[in-house]
Formats: C-alpha cells, structure tokens, sequence
C-alpha cells in the first residue's frame, strides 16, 4: 500500500504541462486577434480592425501563453498599439493596430452661447468614422445634457467632452449646509459660498462666524469639510 503515494507522485513528476507557445509570427497574430475581436464587442457602432507586421525574429524562447492588452495610454480606436506579453518568458512586443469605428456621435444641433446649459434640443446626432474624430468626442447624450458650455458652439460641430463643464451645484453667495467629519465624529453648521462650483469641486465657505473653511461639494449641495 506504501507504493500507492510513490506511484501517485512520480506520476505527477512526469505528467506533461500546459503546452509551450513558440514566439513566431503567426502564433502571436492569432492572439492578437483574438483579443481584438473581444476588444471591439464593447465599442459602440461597427468596428473593424487590422493587424500590422508582426516581426519576432528577434524573440527568444517559448511561452506559457499570451497576454494582450491595449499598451499603456494607447487609444481605444484609430491607429493604437496592443502589447504581447509572453507569460513565463522575459519579453513583451507592441504590435500597431488600426481599429476603425463607425458610430453616432453628438453634434450641436443649434447655436450654443457661452455659460448656456445644454439641453436634448441642443443636441442633434452623425454617424462618422470616429478615428477620424478628436478621442474625446461624445457619443452619449447623458454625457452633454445638463452641462454647461465653456465657450459659444455653433450648429453642427462634433461635440467634446472639453467643450462643457459640469453645471455648478452651488451658486454664489448660496446659503448651505456644511458637514464637518473627522475621526468618530459629525458635525453640521451653515454657511455661505464664495464661490459656484460643481459636484466633487473644492469650494470655500464662509461661517456665520467669519471663519472661512475649504470643503468637497457633494451631490446634494452639501459641503463637506474634513477634520
């Protein structure tokens, strides 16, 4: 019976492991592919894709497998780069990539004046190749509507999340409540803004006191200063 574990464990020893991946052109463009087709699932509109050359005559050894993902900072569209990595060697290659999309995207449907808070009729909508777009042009109107325009906008231009700010929650000279945390405790008071600002914005805030104290301005117009 003492020889069943000896067995058992030199069985192990010898099992054979996952298969070894070659670093060759081939193997490392399949994987590539098969990233990209998982990758342009989540893009909005239709998305098309190519490879570039793939050149790994310069790589040595084998792979437990390959690891993509769009490199660092890459754009998710356009001309961008995926970067392989190879799982138990030392190396990581950056492929070019062409991903082109063709989606709806916002446009200014009307003239727009500076400080003017965005509505749905401001808004119209295009379908384009958004490669050929700035990277941070908007495609969905929850991202424009209530936002406030930064500078004038005339009808039809695409429409960047650059071009508007978050409509401020708090005005200036509002009267609001201020919540002070600290460690294990709450306290409340009132104040008055100096400024407007928006929600996660710092604000200052002047106590009945004449204190003046800085705070994050929360989603309910509360101002909440930290101990």
């Amino acid at each position: 019976m003492r020889l069943l574990p000896c067995l058992l464990a030199a069985l192990l020893l010898i099992a054979p492991g996952p298969p070894l991946l070659a670093a060759d052109s081939r193997a490392i463009r399949q994987a590539v592919d098969e990233f990209l087709q998982k990758q342009t699932r989540t893009l909005p509109g239709k998305a098309t894709y190519s490879i570039g050359t793939i050149d790994a005559e310069r790589l040595a050894g084998t792979c437990e497998s390959f690891d993509v993902a769009l490199d660092s900072g890459a754009p998710p569209w356009g001309k961008t780069r995926a970067a392989v990595r190879c799982h138990g060697g030392t190396w990581t290659l950056r492929v070019q990539v062409q991903i082109r999309v063709s989606a709806e995207y916002l446009v200014i449907a009307r003239a727009v004046n500076a400080g003017q808070k965005l509505t749905e009729e401001d808004l119209g909508r295009q379908t384009g190749e958004l490669s050929d777009l700035p990277a941070n042009v908007l495609i969905d109107k929850e991202q424009a509507v209530g936002r406030t325009a930064i500078a004038a906008l005339t009808a039809g231009r695409p429409l960047r999340a650059d071009m508007l700010r978050q409509a401020n929650a708090v005005q200036q000279g509002q009267s609001v409540r201020i919540l002070g945390t600290g460690s294990g405790f709450q306290v409340t008071n009132e104040g008055r803004a100096l400024s407007g600002a928006a929600v996660g914005q710092v604000i200052q805030v002047r106590l009945n006191s004449g204190q003046i104290l800085s705070g994050v301005v929360r989603g309910d117009g509360t101002v909440e200063v930290r101990f």
